[in-house]
């Protein structure tokens, strides 16, 4: 399975993402050696980085290692091929418009069937690439076109209903754990995953939140989080704990919505 990782903070923030824990899962200690990439929002817009090649050996993972970005919401996903060619266009996340916003996703998990499942064939959105990822990202657009296209910006309620019933129907198919970015709301869909003794079950998803003062700091290992702004606070979501802090696993089909650096309860 591929390995993911986002942030939400309160306040944009200078990131420093080594990837260096997260990256061992990505070529040095695990098998996912087919590609990875990074987004982070910035202004309105969205920068993306994406490479075919293992992170664990990137220059450009050093690169940006060496040169921290400011931003209050990052998706990184570490790719290990199960269905298309090892290509960029098939790495992730995957990006599209949608209302004047990019939107930003990324998924792990096995979806046998889901080429001939009606209810995500996309229209729409097509896939570039040919994974069954980028396809339920596209199906994922579909489902959300008609709150984006109809005037203002939707309410986080409205959208997080549709991500929920969304990953409720794709969960039928197999492990479904995804990360979905709309630029306001980072939304965590929590499902199984391949666990170290070879089962696939829940925790698919883990969250840690972390708070420090103004002008303070957070260090994690693979990260490190400059405040710029005012009391900060931090959610961070990943396939697996990357410190040893009480990391708190998400349930199967758990929803985790977070929003300038709080979860949302509501």
């Amino acid at each position: 399975m591929c390995e993911l990782f986002a942030m939400s903070a309160r306040h944009p923030t200078t990131v420093s993402l080594s990837l260096e824990e997260f990256s061992r899962h990505g070529g040095l200690t695990g098998p996912h050696k087919d590609g990875w990439g990074i987004g982070w929002y910035e202004e309105n817009d969205i920068r993306l980085v994406k490479e075919k090649y293992p992170s664990a050996s990137s220059a450009c993972a050093r690169f940006i290692q060496a040169n921290p970005f400011s931003s209050s919401l990052v998706i990184s996903h570490i790719r290990k091929a199960t269905l298309g060619p090892v290509a960029s266009r098939n790495c992730q996340p995957f990006v599209r418009e949608l209302g004047g916003v990019w939107h930003c996703f990324a998924h792990n998990g096995d979806l046998p069937g889901i080429a001939h499942d009606p209810r995500f064939r996309a229209e729409g959105f097509r896939p570039v690439g040919e994974t069954d990822s980028e396809q339920v990202f596209c199906a994922l657009m579909d489902a959300l076109r008609p709150l984006w296209s109809s005037g203002p910006a939707p309410s986080l309620r409205e959208r997080k209903a549709v991500v929920s019933r969304f990953g409720a129907a794709l969960r039928e198919l197999g492990p479904a754990n995804f990360l979905y970015c709309d630029g306001d709301a980072l939304f965590t869909h929590a499902d199984r995953r391949h666990q170290s003794d070879g089962s696939i079950r829940a925790p698919g998803m883990w969250r840690l939140a972390r708070r420090c003062p103004a002008g303070g700091e957070l260090a994690a290992e693979g990260l490190r989080i400059a405040s710029e702004g005012g009391e900060q606070e931090v959610v961070l979501v990943a396939s697996v704990p990357l410190t040893a802090e009480a990391w708190a696993p998400l349930a199967e089909g758990e929803l985790l919505v977070a929003r300038q650096g709080l979860v949302q309860k509501e």
